[in-house]
């Protein structure tokens, strides 16, 4: 006994110092990854606030004379960026709010019913995030084209083509699929005695979905609010491709109005940037909370 308690006393610290130097080699690590994510926005952020004229004559890798928000301004109203995010709320908040809506009575049918052809449509819904979006890119154009939009006193005002409808409805539509497997999953890890408790009261399917199974999944639906604003607000592709009209489109276009044909002011580019990724950051703070919860609560059931 007294041999092995020697062993013991001098293996114990050299155990000790060795877990040191793993959590002191871990924090090296992370901290190297955090920087090498975290120096391109700096150095952005950084050129931001250079004038034109100093990185033209020092270089971008200089030491600054001065420090302006001018590129700020500048940006602002060169590249109408109010106007453009006025177009984005058009488009992402409607898409955001149909897109859970529609996800969550999806996810209460196929967690609370079984029928034969259950995990085959969850599949489909599923299957039709993995499909490339330029595959379909040309039907859909011509479709677009065809299908008409109507009006508020029942006529018809275009077509799906350069409206804010039909971009919208495209979001809608791809993102469903992603949104209904997400909260499928998370709904089966409620109990089901409450919506039996529920159908024994005598509350119908609706009732029990509004107001038994909706509260419960909030924090799925905050993270998911988050991940789907931040995909529709970053789009580029489908409104370049279903819409002609330059002034109706998101603000990740308004970017692309601060490049000229010979000359573009990288300064005035990287403040736009960081206005630009504003809403995003915001969003995110005003629901990480409930977006931290969303993502591992699940990981503690069953």
């Amino acid at each position: 006994m007294s041999s092995i308690a020697a062993i013991n006393a001098t293996t114990g610290p050299r155990r000790k110092k060795a877990r040191r130097w793993q959590r002191v080699l871990l924090h090296i690590v992370l901290i190297t990854l955090a920087f090498a994510w975290m120096f391109p926005i700096l150095w952005t952020f950084y050129a931001s606030l250079r004038p034109f004229g100093d990185t033209i004559r020092d270089g971008y890798v200089s030491w600054p004379r001065t420090l302006t928000l001018d590129n700020f301004t500048n940006a602002w109203t060169q590249g109408e960026l109010g106007k453009y995010f006025i177009n984005t709320i058009i488009i992402a908040v409607p898409g955001v709010l149909f897109t859970l809506w529609i996800s969550s009575m999806l996810g209460f049918l196929f967690a609370r019913f079984s029928f034969k052809a259950n995990i085959l449509l969850l599949m489909m819904f599923t299957a039709g995030n993995l499909l490339p979006q330029q595959v379909i890119i040309v039907p859909l154009y011509r479709l677009y084209l065809l299908l008409p939009l109507p009006n508020a006193v029942g006529g018809v005002n275009g077509h799906l083509y350069d409206s804010y409808i039909g971009i919208a409805l495209i979001h809608i539509v791809f993102q469903t699929g992603f949104c209904t497997f997400v909260l499928s999953n998370y709904m089966k890890t409620l109990s089901k005695e409450l919506t039996e408790a529920a159908l024994v009261d005598g509350a119908s399917l609706w009732r029990i979905y509004r107001s038994v199974v909706l509260p419960l999944t909030r924090p799925a639906l905050a993270a998911l609010a988050v991940l789907e604003f931040t995909f529709i607000y970053n789009d580029f592709f489908w409104a370049l491709m279903l819409m002609s009209t330059g002034a109706k489109r998101p603000i990740t276009s308004a970017l692309n109005n601060l490049q000229g044909a010979f000359f573009t002011d990288q300064n005035v580019l990287a403040a736009a940037s960081f206005i630009v990724a504003v809403p995003t950051i915001v969003v995110y703070l005003v629901l990480s909370k409930q977006f931290v919860r969303g993502l591992t609560l699940g990981s503690t059931k069953g």
